[in-house]
């Protein structure tokens, strides 16, 4: 399944001895090979995974790659011991069957045990999936069965048990490691991960050479799988060269230093399945010879500033919800402070906004940062989803810069990123040094549908012609379905994207997403805002309230409350227009945010308040915390339909 894509300039890829005959930019084969996007612009030697972390062992092998706690104190190993344990990883898979270009899937909380099995899988000739820690049973069962995995290495027992569920569903399944704990059971073909690690050591060194010695920089290495916000699934196919070739881009266009400079440190802890992470910690970690934390399971439930604390690392990187519960909690911490501490930050903070541009600290905000972790970190970085400029405003007022990234699995993450060099927001950024962009279907604004081209750019979406071809207009670009604007300067404004796009039954085209963030912006206490409106006669909207569980306000929608008159404590102390005093905030900020609406059709005519704030749990985020809008919209279908009765 291939089709022939003209490109300009590039040299034959069978001319060159470094990569596989291929004859297409793209496939959906997970034996194929594509043409690489090799131009002026990016003419760098196209490597392997295995190169490129063979080069970072040379130049750091002595210096420290990994961190995991273990008993209170953190355990560390080198870049060459990264490297011996990943081989050994690579030949106990192929001990178990590992089959050319056959997935290995990992399902559990970032670890060492997560890298290794993620480069040994690759080293071995398969190919490496992630799978997020949240899946259900089912949603194992369709990646595994997928990628065709042999191997699915899961964390503890709580993952082996979905799996063991659905064991007798996947026929490409040969054997399960788990690397945290011993396995409760005892089954053949299910291995401790002490007793996986022992079991390549009859396949010799000689054996896993010559299949590295196979491999080519145009055949596919990773499969990431979109978090299907919008339906079913797809299995984006990553080349060799799409990985080596971005994590060497993005690195420098953040000013990640090379660890013979100055060795980067961060805290890995979002889920490796997703092309943010796994660009971040995983690939650019190797690349740059940073050293990686791991950070607790529990980091997004309140672990994570602790761990930031203790390692200090000179990089993060958060999802906006992330930066968003910090922004929360300090903020829950202003308002505990007495008058005149609380007076002291506010001004330090504002003034620090007014200066951002000088670089002036203050030793009140260095007090902040220090709790927050940060004392030694000089690159902040956002992605996977769009942050709202409130948040950036916040941390600006602490001397932190947010360097937003924007991009797709599709192109194995960035295409656009800001950093050191390119910062304005609320732009994303300028284009990655290399890629390319084109705007299509441009409207009198300058509003268009971003498209992407460079080497970054998919193999195409596994086993699936027909959705591949959709993704890639009729030159082969890759096709965002986002929608934006560039500046005179290069920089790109995100306006929205097209399938989340509401045409009301006037026929009219409203972006919700500036909506929802003007209405969260006036009402301090609204955790989520969701626009209804498709296909319907006017906007409403759904309102969650900010809360601690499931029925009790957080600490700053209670003291917003109180600023009111109210003395709501609980969600269920509000909803159902039991507290006038909120109605009638919220009913006056939906109008502040009416009469600044370009036209009467992008007025919120109706509103309701839900009982419970979205989650990850409760299927209406994503694993990255983005907004699942059709999960909504069939959750809550009864309140929806209230509003339009």
């Amino acid at each position: 399944s291939s089709a022939l894509g003209s490109m300009a300039d590039g040299p034959k890829d069978s001319e060159d001895a470094c990569l596989a005959p291929a004859q297409s930019l793209w496939t959906t084969d997970a034996a194929g090979s594509v043409r690489l996007r090799i131009e002026e612009a990016c003419p760098e030697e196209p490597i392997t995974v295995h190169q490129m972390f063979k080069a970072s062992v040379d130049k750091y092998g002595k210096m420290y790659a990994l961190a995991s706690k273990k008993n209170n104190k953190w355990e560390k190993i080198t870049f060459l011991e990264y490297y011996q344990s990943s081989r050994r990883a690579a030949r106990s898979f192929l001990k178990l069957g590992l089959e050319r270009f056959h997935g290995v899937a990992i399902l559990g909380f970032n670890s060492a045990e997560w890298f290794f099995s993620a480069i040994g899988a690759i080293i071995a000739g398969g190919i490496m999936t992630g799978i997020y820690a949240t899946s259900s049973p089912e949603a194992c069962q369709y990646v595994a069965s997928d990628s065709k995995a042999n191997i699915i290495v899961v964390e503890n027992q709580k993952q082996l048990d979905k799996i063991l569920q659905i064991h007798d569903r996947l026929p490409h399944l040969k054997a399960i490691v788990q690397y945290s704990g011993c396995p409760q059971q005892k089954l053949s073909n299910l291995y401790s991960w002490a007793e996986f690690m022992e079991l390549g050591l009859d396949v010799s060194e000689k054996e896993l050479d010559d299949i590295i010695s196979s491999q080519r920089a145009n055949q596919c290495c990773v499969l990431i799988y979109t978090s299907g916000t919008t339906g079913t699934s797809k299995g984006v196919m990553l080349s060799h060269d799409n990985i080596t070739w971005t994590a060497h881009h993005a690195s420098r266009v953040g000013n990640i230093l090379p660890a013979d400079t100055m060795q980067e440190s961060l805290v890995s802890y979002l889920p490796l399945s997703h092309i943010a992470a796994q660009i971040y910690d995983l690939w650019t970690g190797i690349q740059s010879g940073g050293l990686v934390y791991f950070a607790q399971p529990d980091a997004l439930k309140g672990s994570l500033i602790r761990t930031l604390q203790e390692v200090r690392p000179s990089s993060h990187m958060g999802v906006p919800r992330v930066w968003e519960k910090m922004m929360e909690k300090i903020k829950e911490g202003i308002s505990q402070c007495g008058y005149v501490k609380k007076k002291l930050v506010t001004w330090a903070m504002s003034v620090s906004l007014e200066v951002n541009q000088k670089y002036t600290q203050s030793l009140v905000l260095e007090k902040l940062r220090a709790e927050l972790g940060f004392s030694c970190c000089q690159k902040f970085f956002s992605g996977a989803a769009p942050i709202g400029s409130e948040t950036v405003q916040f941390f600006l007022g602490l001397n932190i810069r947010l360097y937003e990234a924007y991009g797709m699995s599709e192109s194995t993450g960035p295409h656009f990123m800001s950093g050191p060099k390119a910062y304005k927001p609320p732009s994303c950024g300028k284009v990655l040094p290399g890629c390319r962009y084109k705007m299509a279907d441009v409207d009198s604004d300058g509003i268009g549908e971003i498209c992407f081209w460079g080497r970054n750019i998919f193999m195409g979406f596994l086993n699936m012609e027909d959705k591949t071809r959709e993704a890639l207009d009729e030159d082969w670009w890759l096709r965002s379905g986002d929608l934006g604007r560039i500046d005179e300067e290069g920089f790109l404004y995100i306006t929205g994207r097209i399938k989340e796009l509401i045409i009301t039954a006037g026929g009219e085209n409203i972006p919700p997403v500036p909506i929802e963030e003007a209405v969260k912006k006036e009402l301090p206490f609204i955790s989520n805002a969701m626009m209804i409106g498709d296909k319907r006669k006017f906007l409403s909207i759904l309102l969650t309230l900010k809360q601690n569980n499931i029925s009790e306000l957080s600490l700053e929608a209670v003291k917003c409350c109180q600023q009111l008159g109210s003395q709501a404590t609980k969600v269920s102390d509000i909803i159902g227009g039991k507290d006038k005093e909120v109605y009638q905030a919220i009913q006056e900020g939906i109008d502040r945010v009416n009469s600044a609406a370009t036209s009467n059709a992008q007025h919120i005519q109706k509103w309701t308040i839900l009982r419970k704030d979205f989650s990850v749990s409760g299927g209406e985020l994503g694993p990255t915390m983005k907004l699942r809008r059709h999960v909504v919209l069939e959750k809550y279908q009864k309140e929806i339909e209230s509003l339009y009765k």
